[in-house]
């Protein structure tokens, strides 16, 4: 998922795997002990939207015939909003000043992570029977649920990048994804068969990561509304 298919067939891809594997633990442990979070966040910033740059936006655009089929994006999209949200890390818990170049792809951290949620609010409407049989069978409107999130989803996509009640629409968007990674998400980890369950784990930790992304981008905009710069310390 985290590279385009063409390169799962290179020489070494194993290897390269257990290392991504091993970076994205690291960091994980990172951001959560709060141990170099700048640096390492803002490294695995920049890895996540190189792979999006130089692999993902070639690959759909060159070897991949389907290319205009708004799907075709879903794994590129969810590269953006992971390296969108790495930079928004770096933002929040970095007290240091940065350079001018690092600055910028912090700054563009929400940008990135609301482009892809935008585009995932898209896809809910494009395919929304697929988006629809996601719904757990106990909650009616399926349809209706399917549509709404969708529109939640671009709109708040919009309004974050915009900074149009950001804090606000960043903790509805936050609590709308943490709810499918409790309801949706858990779900199906406990109840799928062994051999499916790595996909459904890894569906359900990223719904908890951009859930998690979009809290830190509302805490964020609560501490830039307060002007107080000690908050932001390692």
């Amino acid at each position: 998922m985290m590279i385009p298919p063409k390169h799962t067939a290179m020489p070494g891809i194993i290897i390269l795997t257990y290392v991504f594997g091993i970076v994205l633990v690291t960091s994980g442990v990172s951001i959560a002990f709060r141990k170099k979070i700048k640096p390492i966040s803002l490294m695995l910033g920049v890895v996540l939207l190189l792979i999006f740059c130089f692999c993902f936006i070639p690959y759909e655009v060159i070897a991949n015939p389907n290319y205009l089929q708004f799907g075709e994006w879903e794994n590129a999209e969810k590269e953006l909003a992971l390296s969108g949200g790495a930079f928004v890390i770096a933002g929040y818990f970095s007290g240091s000043p940065y350079k001018v170049f690092f600055a910028k792809l912090i700054g563009l951290g929400p940008i990135l992570f609301a482009m892809a949620i935008i585009c995932f609010g898209t896809d809910h409407l494009l395919y929304l029977k697929d988006a629809a049989d996601y719904i757990p069978s106990w909650i009616p409107g399926h349809t209706f649920w399917a549509c709404f999130t969708g529109i939640a989803l671009i709109g708040s996509g919009i309004a974050i990048i915009l900074k149009i009640k950001r804090g606000l629409m960043a903790t509805l968007l936050g609590t709308m994804i943490f709810s499918w990674f409790l309801l949706l998400h858990m779900p199906l980890v406990i109840a799928s068969a062994f051999t499916h369950k790595g996909s459904e784990v890894t569906s359900a930790m990223l719904a908890l990561a951009y859930s998690g992304i979009a809290f830190v981008i509302a805490g964020e905009t609560r501490i830039d509304r307060r002007k107080t710069p000690d908050t932001y310390k390692n």
